[in-house]
Formats: C-alpha cells, structure tokens, sequence
C-alpha cells in the first residue's frame, strides 16, 4: 500500500493536464465524443436504424434520433440481457447495472460496457482524486484507505445459461476493478457485497474501526448509520478520534444540505473535506473540482455528450435541446446523454443548473419527476433542502430524511402540501419548525409565495413528524433497503405518502 500510494498519487496529478484541456476547449472536445460515439456505433442495429454511417452534425443526430428514457430503450436491452451483441453499442454487453434510483417496483438494468467502466466511470474516478489532489498538494489521502459504503447487490447471472451478470453499479464496477483499487480500499467483498444492510453495516463497523481510513465515500443517509454505530462500538462520539488520518468525505446521490451540519458535529476536525460527486448507473457526470466551492465540473471527455433540454420542452413531442455553447447560468434543464455504454438521447431523468460557464460547472437541482407543481408553484428538491436546512439550524433538529406531495383541493379548503418528517433530533416546538420551513420557501421560490398568499390555492404545510426510522422501516418492508432506493424528497403523486402512513399506522397530522 505504501509502495503503490507515491506512484498514484503522482498519476493524478498528471491527469490534471488532460483535465485542463477539457476545461478549456470544451465544445471541441464535445464535438470530438460526439464523433468517436457515432463512428463506433454506427454498424449496430441501433446506428444502422437510425442511419448512423452518414451522421456527421448534430443537428442531424437530433433530428433523426427521438429523446429515449429506460422503458423506450428497454426492447433493446432486453435482448442484450438475453445474449444478443451489436444492439446498441459494438462490443460485448456482458455487465449490466442494476438501478432503481426511487421506491418503484420496477428495476432498471442499464447495459455496461469495457469502454462506460474504463473510460468513463474508472477515469472519473481518477479524475476525482487528480481534483482533490490539485487543491491539497500535500495531502497524504493515499497513505489510508478509503472506507467505500455501496454495493448493495450480490453479482449476479442473469440466468443459468448466461455469460451475462448484473449488481448495483458500486457491484459491477468492484468486481472489475484493477487488483491495486481493491488493495486501497475497506472492507473487502465479502462485507462490501453483501445484501443484507442491518448485518452489513454490524460487520462493516467492527471491521473498518481497525483500519487507517483516510476517506469516506458514499450516500450520507447510510454513512450516518455506519458512523453512529461505529460510536456505539469505540465509545467515542468524534470520528477524528476513531481514525486521526480521516480528511475527505466524498458524497452524492441526495442533496448534501441537510446533513451538513451534522456531519460537522459528528467529524470534528478543523482539515476535514468534503467533495460532491454527480455519477449514476448510467455515467459519471461530474465533480467539484474546488473544494468548498458550489458547483461541479462537468467532465467532458469520459465517453458521454450531453445535451440540455430547458425544463419548458419537457413534456412536449419535439423537445428541444441545446449544447454547450447554447445554456444559461440559473436556468433549469432536463440532463440528455449519449454514451459509450450504448444510451442514445437518453433522459437521465435529473435536472441541472449551470454555475459556472468557464468552465461549466454544475449542481444538481432535482429530478424531472421529484417536484411539486400541482398548483403552478414549481416547488424543486433544491428549494426544499434549503428550507429543511434552514429550520434545522434554527431550531436545533437534526433530519434524517423528508418527503412531501400535494394535497389536492376539497370543497371546502385550498389545496397545499403533505409533509413527512422523520428525524433523528426533532425539534422542541415543531410549529417554530413548520413556519421557518414556509417562510424560507416564499423566500426563495416567488411561485410558491405567490400561492401561499391568504392561503388562497396552497394552505400552511401540513407536517407529520414520523416515528424515527420510520423510511428505512418502510424500504426494509418493501424489499428495498439498500444504497440504490431512495424515498423521493418531492413528488406530484401522493401514492407513496399515502402507502408510508398506513405503514406507520398514523394519522394525526400538525
């Protein structure tokens, strides 16, 4: 370990120069992914289809290839899942990635190829690392291990004759990592992988307290539960105690808002780090490349094009799309990507901002589908981690996770918002808690105070605090605990409000 950690750590310092080419010539190096995608793809059933061979702009890309999303591509993956080859990309298909990404039933299998592992998902990685490193020349991240909290499928065969396996991503991509990535890492697989997470999170913790961990990475909600049972476990109640050499949390996947704070409280250390990443089962998008400061580097050359569709084309027949060249800071947009794991148009279904236009930088500012906008107030998970953050701080509670979804009008009352609150601190006076949340959000989106005024289409949030773990209870219930399933934080249909408080069996509300 200390023999291979001087060597990568000068590998991604290197890297930095292929970074900075991207940063500064980034519609050239668009234009030349674009190119090398539709010339690889172009002799597969999907390339011959929409007749790739004779592609050279990308007007005629968009004007020949309809925006897919997982249940237009499926027909196709289906066959890739069943053996076929040459369907959407042009080498092997054998690993595919199994998503969720909300509490849905249905399971996506997004098809990964050598080229979306090495070029874009190993690659962001060690761009991640050549980031961190250009703003901590110094550091000595390299000489620990990094604790990585994922992998919540067992590799699987697709069926018994198959060559073919699926997992979650962080699955997939341990089992075809290099054999010096899983030297720098903890635990190993046998913990890594396993399913069940109230027994992985047991073995994991009784484990990792032995090790020098330098950094974290994974999704905040399961890295508090692995924290706090590590504190259980040493007796000690600051993680800076537990490991000395602790400097970066790296973390994604939800809003980082919420938790800041108790992160704070829960690491206390005057050089401890935390760095966004934006990746998914389908690409690894993004990264901040300063620490500290909002926004993420859209990375550019990994394999992926990305197109931009303004939040006013989503919904219609013929959307539009713009590139690069073309988008505005503060302005939200649907996230479209072509890739080298044979996603074509594809509709990640997240929305972005731009922060930066030099470079491009981003944050993640919802989902096309996690919002509220049944009474025109373009209610977005952003402007609800603001507010959940905001009446937090002030009144001392600590949040576990939320979720809200409308109240439709009745013959006697204005229509307004159903809110689910399971905390690990709740606040002293829960109405205090309630008024700052409204307040900041009339603060923050001018729809959604235009609505409240009077209570004349949205009334007062109407909240029920939940009994403590009362999501992770639930996702266990319904087969879905793990890093990969989420509770939405925001969304137009009620089902899922509907189906948690039956669960819980409660039905007063504040």
């Amino acid at each position: 370990m200390r023999i291979l950690s001087p060597a990568i750590s000068q590998l991604a310092r290197l890297r930095m120069g292929r970074i900075e080419y991207f940063m500064q010539y980034p519609v050239q190096v668009q234009q030349q992914v674009f190119q090398n995608l539709i010339s690889a793809a172009q002799y597969t059933e999907f390339g011959k289809q929409y007749g790739f061979s004779d592609i050279y702009k990308i007007e005629e890309f968009k004007q020949r290839v309809p925006i897919h999303n997982y249940d237009t591509l499926k027909p196709y993956i289906q066959r890739l899942m069943e053996g076929q080859q040459n369907i959407l990309w042009n080498t092997p298909i054998k690993w595919f990635a199994k998503s969720s990404g909300t509490t849905a039933d249905k399971s996506k299998f997004i098809p990964v190829s050598v080229e979306s592992l090495d070029e874009c998902h190993y690659r962001a990685g060690r761009d991640v690392l050549s980031l961190y490193y250009n703003n901590f020349p110094d550091s000595r991240l390299l000489t620990g291990k990094a604790l990585v909290i994922g992998g919540s499928h067992q590799v699987n065969k697709l069926d018994a004759e198959s060559d073919s396996y699926f997992g979650d991503l962080s699955a997939v991509m341990l089992q075809n990592m290099p054999f010096y990535g899983n030297m720098m890492r903890t635990p190993d697989l046998s913990i890594a992988l396993m399913d069940e997470w109230e027994e992985k999170i047991e073995r994991m913790a009784n484990v990792v307290i032995h090790e020098n961990v330098t950094s974290i990475a994974g999704v905040p909600t399961w890295t508090l539960v692995l924290i706090k049972r590590i504190f259980e476990i040493t007796g000690k109640d600051n993680l800076a105690d537990v490991w000395p050499n602790l400097e970066l949390y790296m973390h994604g996947g939800v809003s980082f808002t919420p938790y800041r704070e108790q992160f704070k409280k829960l690491i206390r250390k005057p050089d401890m780090y935390y760095q966004e990443t934006y990746n998914a089962s389908e690409g690894f998008f993004a990264a901040q490349d300063i620490v500290g400061q909002e926004g993420l580097l859209l990375f550019l050359n990994h394999g992926i094009f990305y197109e931009f569709m303004p939040m006013e084309e989503y919904g219609k027949e013929s959307p539009q799309t713009l590139q690069l060249q073309d988008v505005e800071m503060g302005k939200n947009y649907a996230l479209i990507i072509s890739t080298n794991g044979g996603l074509w148009r594809y509709l990640v279904g997240d929305t972005i901002q731009f922060t930066s236009l030099a470079p491009y930088r981003v944050r993640v500012s919802g989902r096309t589908k996690s919002f509220i906008n049944a009474f025109g107030e373009e209610l977005i998970v952003e402007n609800s981690d603001i507010a959940i953050a905001k009446a937090c701080e002030v009144t001392g509670a600590v949040m576990n996770d939320y979720t809200a979804a409308p109240i439709y009008f009745s013959d006697n009352e204005a229509g307004g918002h159903e809110w689910l609150l399971d905390f690990d601190k709740a606040p002293e006076n829960i109405n205090q808690f309630i008024d700052i949340l409204d307040t900041t959000l009339k603060a923050i989106n001018s729809d959604y105070e235009a609505k409240r005024h009077k209570d004349m289409a949205l009334r007062r949030p109407v909240v029920h605090v939940l009994p403590k773990g009362t999501f992770t209870e639930w996702l266990k219930s319904k087969g879905k605990l793990g890093g990969q399933h989420k509770v939405p934080r925001l969304n137009n249909e009620r089902q899922h409000v509907e189906e948690i408080l039956k669960f819980t069996g409660i039905t007063g509300k504040i």
